[in-house]
């Protein structure tokens, strides 16, 4: 997999404002936010995309979910609702290619589909 800003980002080559970290992901504020709250949750392992996820990372499926309720948690949007996107490739609106959830929240933020 081609390296990213989100690689080198997890693996703390690049210093950033780091909004939650465990031993899985770490989480930081988009840096062109589409609502009051936006954060990024990053897996430190390099995948494409959540299509590149196997069967052997479960654990990591599962961490990146659990991340994304702490920082909800810890930012206060658990009462109001927060969105979770995880796009996948370019017609998804994927930008960046290494797996990242999107947080959103702070706001309403109307209906999809």
């Amino acid at each position: 997999m081609e390296d990213t800003i989100f690689g080198k980002i997890s693996r703390g080559e690049i210093a950033v404002e780091k909004v939650y970290e465990d031993e899985f992901v770490v989480a930081i504020h988009d840096l062109a936010p589409q609502a009051p709250v936006h954060i990024l949750v990053i897996p430190k392992k390099p995948l494409r995309n959540v299509l590149a996820l196997q069967p052997e990372d479960r654990e990591l499926a599962g961490a990146v979910l659990l991340a994304c309720s702490a920082v909800a948690r810890k930012l206060g949007i658990e009462e109001s609702g927060m969105r979770i996107v995880l796009n996948a490739e370019s017609d998804a609106g994927q930008t960046v290619f290494h797996l990242h959830a999107h947080v959103l929240g702070g706001r309403p933020l109307g209906t999809m589909g």
